[in-house]
């Protein structure tokens, strides 16, 4: 089965194209981006602006093209945290539709950390036992913990790095007093949900997922992309602490230049690292493996069991179910 994954993220939208077989992993035959950075296209009361409608449109028409040319049997297509908190979604929701034939489902916080989460357990396994997971995203953070492929606690903030450099960091390089306050700001809003998360108990594995986490594991000297999915890389607090100092005297421009850096995700590295190592800090994680897996994968896989059979609700073009 030939199924397209659009992926309508704070900073992307993003079409994976991969053949599913019974038994085996996705298996990937087109990847296909174009850079969106839909939080700055909030206006002052959170909607989102006329020019960021048309520039979603043109990104969401273009993946439907592809998966045209791909033969998809199915699209899933799904939008996360920056139109999950614009405050005119459902009017651009029915824009997109109008405009491209293509229905976007919003995923709140709580499923995307679920469905996040399974593809973590389905590349570990069982003998992982209790995994947290951390993924930080363009909008949004989502922290999940359990043994099962169903998360125990699935949280969602708003901590992502797009929107924390938009909304926050106003300088380039941001001044000290900025990152300090910033700082803050992230340890008033992890109090809470890292409190529920701990009641669960200390996970076996800590694992990190999301373009910023593998970012941040590259410049702290995990292994390049090139290297492979399967080669072990991680992130420590030590290192993310020494990098923090580092990068946040640095100009976007030269962020731009590290390697692992890509230019449309210089800007927002440096709230991406503040938000690891107060996430790792406030969880008591020394050390967090970075998946390959994540949310698509989990979409695939949820998708897919549901073609099998394994009693998932067949009306849920996600797969989510009524568990969720």
């Amino acid at each position: 089965m030939r199924l397209g994954v659009l992926d309508v993220g704070s900073n992307t939208v993003h079409l994976v194209v991969v053949d599913v077989a019974q038994g085996g992993p996705p298996t990937p035959m087109s990847n296909w981006k174009t850079p969106m950075r839909l939080v700055e296209h909030l206006d002052d009361e959170g909607a989102l602006t006329d020019r960021g409608v048309r520039k979603l449109v043109k990104g969401v028409a273009q993946a439907r093209q592809m998966a045209e040319q791909f033969r998809c049997r199915e699209m899933l297509p799904f939008a996360t945290s920056a139109l999950r908190s614009a405050t005119n979604s459902a009017e651009v929701l029915a824009t997109v539709e109008a405009r491209t034939g293509v229905r976007l489902r919003i995923l709140d916080g709580p499923d995307e950390a679920r469905l996040t989460f399974l593809a973590v357990r389905r590349w570990y396994g069982w003998s992982a036992g209790r995994i947290c997971d951390l993924d930080i995203g363009g909008g949004s953070l989502e922290m999940s913990v359990g043994v099962n492929e169903l998360p125990d606690v699935a949280l969602s903030v708003n901590l992502g790095a797009a929107r924390l450099t938009h909304d926050r960091l106003d300088s380039d390089p941001p001044s000290r007093r900025a990152v300090a306050d910033l700082r803050g700001y992230i340890d008033d809003v992890l109090a809470g949900p890292a409190e529920e998360l701990l009641a669960t108990g200390r996970p076996d594995l800590a694992v990190g997922t999301s373009k910023t986490f593998r970012m941040l594991a590259r410049l702290t000297g995990a292994a390049p992309s090139s290297a492979g999915p399967r080669v072990r890389r991680t992130v420590t607090q030590a290192g993310l602490r020494q990098l923090i100092a580092f990068i946040s005297r640095m100009t976007a421009a030269d962020r731009a230049e590290l390697e692992g850096v890509s230019p449309e995700r210089s800007q927002q590295v440096v709230a991406g690292a503040l938000v690891a190592e107060a996430t790792m800090r406030h969880l008591d994680l020394e050390t967090v493996h970075i998946c390959p897996w994540a949310l698509r994968e989990g979409v695939i896989l949820r998708r897919a069991d549901t073609a099998r059979g394994l009693g998932l609700d067949p009306g849920d073009e996600l797969g989510l179910g009524s568990g969720s």
